[in-house]
């Protein structure tokens, strides 16, 4: 159940300080809050900021920065660069036929065809690096949606409200895992007079990357298949760890705010936003919500959806007209609208908090998600760099 804010900032017994950038009116589990102060009792750790869409993850809380004297990988976890990239499409929205667009966004379930390979050389990437898995989305939360934009709250960041948009939301797929599986057994942290670490950054450095190229891929397979352009209008990573005043700045499911525009992307049923950071709260560890954040674990979703028929083929649409694209029936479940925080909530939050200004809202249109079936296949098929064997 939700946990009730007590203070704005905590530290318990000589634990790092805590800082609460929400309310009693976010949905908090205690179980999130119970792994926020395991994080502050780590060595080493000196500050936190927790975010609205703060909920429990599988090596620590997703939904905060972390500030620390040395690196714990587990804090960053094995999607190392995952994040939200938004793209405006020279299409105009009241003129997609959303039908028509959801078939034409099923090409990205198949593996991608014609990527030029040099991609990878022009980010500074070794051109074996995973090639075959670039503009691939994977599964869990992952997506690529189709936009439109359902108000504008200023006109000072040059968007059109007439223009489609795509929101992508991936990572470094199995590029991350194996990073991380080679320091897993960390728990007390890299620091900074260890061989590992520096190994480690600069693999995680390449991971950032090599997510980012990936979400770009993406948006030009989508835009491809819609017969349109893409241009890019924010990338904003989530999943880093980077030096920050003097030590190391883990961000866990806690967008990078120190850029211009941050997307906050919305449950597939709810509106998504393109945040401005103020940058007026130094306790934010420039940092700002990725998200609604999940407000129910997938395992409990099956029992929260109705095994009617009915209802399971209602999970293909939203409210606003649109269309679900996916083909897993476990994963449509998973990740059905309930079981995400309000997005809005989490916006009138980072506001209280002056931590951030809405510049647009957006209402889903077509969203894209893949069930992560395809990468054990492609393991198969390829060795750890991506070659085919």
């Amino acid at each position: 159940m939700g946990n009730p804010l007590k203070d704005a900032a905590t530290a318990i017994g000589g634990a790092a300080c805590i800082r609460h950038f929400y309310t009693n009116a976010s949905w908090i589990e205690s179980s999130a809050v119970d792994q926020l102060n395991q994080v502050a009792a780590l060595p080493g750790v000196s500050n936190i900021a927790a975010f609205p869409d703060l909920h429990p993850g599988k090596f620590g809380p997703v939904g905060c920065a972390v500030l620390a004297d040395r690196v714990y990988p587990q804090l960053i976890g094995n999607d190392i660069g995952c994040g939200m990239s938004l793209f405006v499409l020279d299409l105009q929205a009241r003129k997609l036929r959303l039908d028509k667009a959801a078939e034409q966004l099923r090409t990205l379930e198949g593996p991608p065809e014609n990527i030029d390979h040099s991609a990878l050389e022009s980010a500074n990437l070794p051109a074996e690096l995973y090639p075959n898995q670039l503009g691939t989305i994977g599964g869990g939360n992952h997506f690529c949606e189709l936009q439109a934009v359902q108000q504008l709250f200023g006109d000072e960041h040059g968007l059109e409200k007439d223009q489609a948009y795509l929101l992508v939301h991936s990572g470094s797929r199995a590029l991350g895992s194996r990073v991380f599986e080679t320091v897993a057994g960390h728990q007390n942290g890299l620091t900074k007079d260890s061989d590992e670490l520096q190994t480690y950054l600069e693999q995680h450095n390449q991971g950032v990357r090599w997510a980012s190229l990936n979400r770009q891929i993406i948006a030009l397979r989508a835009a491809r298949a819609l017969r349109a352009e893409c241009t890019l209008v924010s990338d904003a990573p989530h999943n880093v760890v980077e030096h920050f005043d003097g030590q190391f700045l883990h961000r866990k499911g806690a967008a990078k705010a120190d850029i211009p525009l941050v997307p906050l992307a919305g449950s597939r049923d709810a509106l998504s936003y393109l945040l401005a950071p103020t940058g007026a709260e130094m306790g934010a560890l420039n940092s700002l919500a990725h998200g609604s954040g999940r407000k129910y674990d997938r395992r409990s979703m099956h029992g929260r959806v109705s095994t009617a028929k009915s209802e399971r083929d209602a999970l293909a649409r939203n409210s606003f007209g649109g269309r679900i694209v996916c083909e897993d029936r476990q994963l449509l479940v998973e990740e059905a609208p309930n079981a995400y925080k309000n997005s809005s909530t989490v916006l009138h939050e980072l506001q209280s908090f002056r931590l951030a200004n809405a510049v647009a809202s957006f209402k889903p249109l077509v969203t894209f998600k893949k069930a992560d079936l395809g990468l054990s296949v492609l393991a198969s098929q390829h060795d750890s760099k991506g070659r085919k064997q």
